[in-house]
């Protein structure tokens, strides 16, 4: 059973990155099942189940006599973090990042508000190790992209909004992204001491201070992204 599910998930991976990268074109035909089959070596139920897969994340539809089809871009589901690590792997233009980074400021300044007045103790503890290992990887001991993504994460998870907090998996996934690329273009790390600003501000329960403490920092990041696309 596991191996099936390994299987069909590698298969899913595969197929998956080959129509966000643009080997299969909207409106293109995929294989048949049995050709899938035969191209990847995988049994009839594994392909059966990525295609039930991939039919569930939008980029494609199987019908009976019709065969496989490949979507168009506006059904994808780009809140599906297999989607968005697939579309964020394959050199993912300025234009996209411009577009997340317009939604995490929809979000994150909210969410950091929202944990001013609503985080628990020991979520105010999880987003000061966050810090600590922000701290920590400016002298190379820690991840410097990995304990930027758990700050982050924490503050939207000290939200107490349980629709925030769902969309934890989506910020995660494309901040490896953007995080990276807007810290090459600026030359440095995530910027430590207004990242602290931010929890002190949390921990102080000072909504309005917060909500601007974590605008600023995408206000910059989406000011980046525009001044390259122009």
């Amino acid at each position: 059973m596991a191996q099936k599910h390994n299987l069909t998930y590698q298969l899913t991976h595969d197929l998956g990155k080959a129509i966000v990268t643009g080997q299969y074109k909207p409106g293109d035909g995929l294989p048949t099942e049995a050709e899938l089959c035969e191209q990847f070596d995988v049994s009839r139920s594994a392909t059966r189940e990525a295609v039930k897969m991939l039919s569930a994340k939008g980029l494609i539809a199987s019908r009976p006599k019709k065969g496989i089809h490949v979507l168009s871009e506006t059904n994808w589901n780009m809140f599906d973090p297999d989607v968005l690590e697939w579309i964020l792997s394959s050199n993912p233009s300025l234009q996209l990042l411009k577009s997340f980074t317009e939604v995490r400021a929809a979000i994150e300044p909210q969410a950091a508000a929202l944990a001013s007045t609503n985080a628990t103790f020991e979520q105010l503890e999880m987003i000061e190790k966050a810090l600590e290992r922000m701290k920590a990887a400016e002298q190379g001991l820690d991840d410097i992209l990995d304990s930027d993504i758990e700050f982050h994460t924490s503050v939207l998870r000290a939200s107490g909004n349980p629709f925030i907090v769902q969309l934890t998996d989506f910020i995660a996934t494309a901040l490896k992204v953007s995080i990276r690329y807007t810290n090459a273009t600026k030359g440095e790390s995530g910027d430590v001491e207004k990242h602290a600003y931010i929890l002190d501000t949390i921990k102080s329960r000072n909504p309005v201070k917060a909500h601007d403490a974590v605008k600023e920092i995408l206000d910059e990041s989406l000011a980046l992204i525009e001044k390259n696309l122009n």
